[in-house]
């Protein structure tokens, strides 16, 4: 295939491997990914809190120093694209079906059902339900994002390095990245996307049916679901064929506008001022106790310990297994502003747009839960439309939810066919058509195939396994970029 690397084959081969297995011994492959995933959160639960704690820390420092006035790019070059379209297109990359699907759910989760610390249903569990869900959605996930990026978009608009996950390690290994040890690099990266990616579409295709039983009856089931996700791939793939600079720049506008809309609504026609009450003082206590959040791994709790494993651990492996994706796609569109600008609007414009979300739609479910309305009773796909059901306009904003699941679908499958294709084209920022639309068929393909036979649950047992190895990667990209850095700066400084 024209332009395809070794990436290409060997990360396609193993995709096919994995799914073929997935479907010709489910059970077994859900024990086996199962055994795996406990495994991990048994013995490196400890390791992934200290390694996104450590990320924060890194991030914060190369803010305020002066590396930030480096410019991704030529020191004459400035942003390909506006603020408000560079924001909408991370953002929507990063978490929008997420956001969408746990809104409510999460929140209301840690409330009624399943609470880290506090007694359920209690005034002590409603802010514990929000501040936990900030920091599951918050600073450290953007960081860990930016850090990557960062390095991605430094070696290849700075240093003229091909946009690889690989190529960010030269200043460690040197030419070594040219062999065997950086396609082993980059095939764990597409690996860990497809999987990573995968579940957000499974999450996506189970809302979309969810909302579309609960208002017009339609089952919900597997054969539906696979439909859901046959019509998304062919918007999705229709809109990276139509290139970066059109589908996904209009779609993640379009996200952003509709989400606004949502948001809006929420607040206006919910319990406005508890909303507001709720956001200020949970954010707070969120911000007071970051770092108490960060290192908390409950080594003599086993039932706290078992809350930590199924939320916090699972996430953070989650969003490592998208960093990938979500880094290089924003490290692509990213070119031309300096490191400070650039950490500063991946790191706490997200963040902050996350938190006043999940206030507003954590605490107006919460706030029906507590006066009667068992939200806390519906599968987490529908609980969104349930939530709806009891506010005015209720209808009018279950469609506009669907139809921003629909839109958050297509840009983070668009987004991540373009990286997909980007990582296996040597590099390419313009990766050949073909390539885009055989990475997006094989995502799609891997989440209804494993939807169909063993549920979320295996899709998420693999991504943790996936994440595990990449995150050793991540480790050395940060190394590999502070030495650069260094570099750099010595460099400039004997210019002068």
């Amino acid at each position: 295939m024209k332009k395809a690397s070794k990436v290409f084959y060997i990360t396609f081969a193993l995709v096919i491997l994995t799914v073929a297995f997935g479907v010709i011994a489910p059970q077994a492959f859900e024990k086996i990914t199962g055994n795996i995933r406990s495994f991990i959160d048994t013995g490196f639960g400890w390791y992934y809190l200290m390694l996104m704690a450590l990320i924060l820390v890194f991030t914060f420092i190369i803010i305020i120093s002066p590396y930030g006035k480096i410019r991704l790019g030529k020191d004459s070059d400035r942003p390909e694209f506006s603020t408000i379209s560079w924001i909408s297109m991370l953002f929507s990359a990063g978490m929008g079906i997420g956001l969408v699907f746990y809104g409510a759910s999460e929140p209301l989760s840690h409330f009624a059902v399943q609470p880290a610390t506090a007694e359920p249903g209690t005034d002590a569990a409603f802010k514990e339900s929000l501040q936990r869900t900030y920091y599951h959605w918050g600073i450290h996930v953007w960081a860990m994002y930016g850090i990557v990026a960062l390095a991605l978009a430094f070696f290849q608009f700075r240093k003229g390095e091909p946009a690889l996950i690989s190529s960010t390690l030269k200043p460690i290994f040197g030419k070594k990245m040219e062999g065997p040890l950086g396609t082993l690099v980059d095939v764990l990266a597409v690996f860990a996307t497809v999987f990573g990616v995968a579940t957000s579409l499974g999450f996506g295709a189970a809302q979309i049916n969810g909302g579309l039983a609960y208002l017009f009856g339609v089952p919900q089931s597997s054969t539906v679901q696979f439909l859901i996700i046959a019509v998304v791939t062919v918007l999705f793939i229709s809109s990276a064929w139509s290139g970066l600079n059109k589908g996904i720049k209009y779609l993640s506008n379009t996200n952003m506008v509709l989400a606004v809309i949502l948001l809006i609504l929420v607040l206006v026609l919910g319990p406005t001022l508890l909303i507001l009450n709720m956001f200020t003082e949970t954010f707070g206590n969120y911000a007071q106790n970051l770092i108490s959040l960060s290192f908390q791994s409950a080594p003599l709790d086993a039932e706290n310990r078992q809350w930590l494993n199924d939320w916090t651990i699972f996430y953070w492996a989650w969003w490592i297994s998208w960093a990938p994706f979500v880094s290089m796609f924003i490290a692509r569109v990213s070119k031309g502003r300096t490191i400070r600008e650039f950490l500063i609007g991946v790191v706490l414009t997200p963040t902050i747009f996350g938190a006043l979300w999940f206030a507003a739609f954590g605490t107006t479910a919460i706030d029906l839960q507590k006066n009667g309305t068992d939200l806390a009773g519906f599968p987490p796909e529908q609980t969104l439309f349930a939530m709806f059901n009891e506010m005015p306009l209720g209808f009018a904003m279950s469609i506009v939810a669907i139809l921003l699941v629909s839109t958050f679908f297509i840009t983070s499958a668009d987004s991540a066919t373009f990286v997909l294709g980007m990582q296996s084209t040597k590099g390419s920022l313009h990766p050949s058509n073909q390539i885009k639309i055989l990475w997006g068929i094989a995502q799609s393909a891997v989440a209804a195939i494993l939807l169909a036979v063993g549920g979320l649950a295996a899709v998420q047992n693999t991504i943790i396994a996936a994440a595990l190895p990449f995150s050793l990667v991540m480790i050395l990209m940060i190394v590999s970029l502070f030495k650069a850095l260094n570099t750099e700066m010595k460099t400039n400084r004997t210019r002068k």
